[in-house]
């Protein structure tokens, strides 16, 4: 076949190109390739080793490396190109396959009968023996021995008694731990010390230094308060009692002295109904603290016995109301047909009776039960505040009151304002009625 080479492989005209079975047409094909317009890729970028340029010459220096390495076959244009020989670690092609061996078939295993174990008894694993890791020895210094505390001697006397060989007896031992006291500090056997002794540990420096005798007792020195504060102390120590002191006394005035009167008031009236039940006769005349009467007041749920007197000691304080019976500031009894029953009794402490007498209307009852008869005041009028000495308040006819005329009257009097004793408060009432007890108690008890 004499078929030639089409011309859009090279620009030469179709005459210059050789028919492919013409002698050299081969070569002269391949030589042809070393063009660079002719060749498809860069040189040394072809794949195949037909289309690589030829490596350059190597320098004079290499070319003693070059001639120990081994060189190439050289190139022979002329010998015809043979297929590179399969890789045999290469894939496999797809024309081979695998094969498979052959297997026997498969062979029952008779099964065998079950054959019971005897159990054996168990016998717990040996345990290891643990040992007890020693304990460091305190560092003894021997600057700061009289900062030492009592466990540290103890512990460096321990620690020279044991390092005393046990074949040299009690004695030696002895020695030993004398030996380890005498540096410790103490040339004896020394007290324990115990509290806050025990607890307490050497100070050092800021730098963690341990201070010296000197120091420490610098130290202490200046830990201990200076006169001015042990001064101020003891002022604030006193101030705290006095102020504990008077807190107990307010206690007691607004608190207990209420609790002991009424205590008292509540056995003297007991003691006085239980004389009328008795049938005693009333005296001509009460002594000074003699209880006679018992007093209500249904609007303030007062009831509070009568004595004879206003002494502050023997009536007022025992929570009683007093009957003004002495000298000029005497007033009328009750059961007297003319006149004015004054009495007084405490605003504030030792059983205030008379504590919200402020709040009276008119109108409102003030009973005074007696052994024979009840007699039954309506209130007229109030005086808030007056002095002391303004006895006329007391009069048989009350100044101030708004009576006129004589008559049955009645008279409150307390001090003014409450926890003091400066004014005094004047309460007036007028009997509207008077009822024996064989009829029964006034409607003022029974509603």
């Amino acid at each position: 076949m004499t078929a030639t080479r089409p011309e859009r492989e090279s620009g030469a005209p179709y005459e210059q190109e050789p028919a492919y079975g013409d002698a050299g047409a081969f070569e002269a094909a391949v030589d042809r390739m070393d063009d660079p317009l002719n060749d498809p890729l860069p040189a040394g970028g072809h794949p195949s080793p037909w289309f690589r340029a030829a490596p350059a010459s190597p320098e004079p220096q290499d070319q003693l490396q070059l001639q120990l390495q081994p060189q190439p076959e050289p190139y022979e244009s002329s010998a015809l190109y043979t297929a590179p020989e399969p890789d045999p670690y290469g894939p496999t092609p797809y024309e081979t396959y695998e094969t498979y061996e052959t297997y026997e078939p498969y062979e029952a295993v008779e099964p065998q009968p079950y054959q019971a174990v005897e159990p054996q008894p168990y016998e717990p694993a040996e345990q290891a023996p643990t040992y007890d890791e020693p304990a460091t020895p305190p560092v003894v210094d021997d600057e700061t021995v009289g900062l030492r505390t009592a466990d540290t001697r103890k512990a460096a006397a321990d620690e020279t008694a044991t390092a005393a060989p046990v074949g040299e007896g009690r004695a030696a031992r002895r020695r030993a731990a004398q030996q380890a006291a005498r540096r410790g500090g103490g040339g004896g056997r020394r007290r324990r010390p115990t509290g806050a002794a025990a607890a307490a540990k050497p100070e050092t420096k800021p730098d963690g230094k341990p201070l010296s005798r000197v120091e420490a007792r610098r130290a202490e020195r200046a830990r201990r308060p200076s006169p001015a504060v042990v001064a101020s102390r003891a002022v604030g120590e006193l101030f705290i009692s006095v102020g504990v002191l008077m807190l107990l006394f307010v206690a007691y005035q607004l608190w207990w002295t209420n609790v002991r009167a009424g205590q008292e008031a509540g056995s003297e009236a007991s003691r006085i109904q239980e004389n009328w039940a008795n049938g005693k006769r009333k005296p001509g005349a009460f002594e000074p603290g003699q209880g006679f009467a018992i007093m209500h007041i249904p609007r303030l749920d007062v009831v509070v016995p009568v004595a004879e007197g206003i002494d502050k000691e023997r009536v007022l304080d025992r929570g009683m109301v007093g009957h003004y019976a002495e000298g000029a500031l005497k007033t009328a009894m009750p059961s007297a047909k003319k006149g004015n029953f004054a009495v007084a009794g405490h605003r504030n402490t030792h059983g205030e009776p008379f504590r919200y007498v402020n709040q009276l209307e008119k109108g409102d009852e003030i009973v005074v039960e007696t052994q024979d008869k009840y007699y039954v005041y309506a209130m007229q009028s109030i005086l808030p505040q007056t002095s002391p000495s303004n006895t006329g308040v007391i009069d048989p006819i009350p100044k101030g009151s708004g009576f006129t005329e004589p008559g049955r009257y009645i008279t409150l009097t307390t001090c003014t304002p409450e926890f003091t004793s400066t004014y005094r408060m004047i309460v007036w009432g007028k009997m509207v009625e008077e009822r024996p007890r064989s009829k029964g108690k006034p409607d003022a008890l029974v509603r």
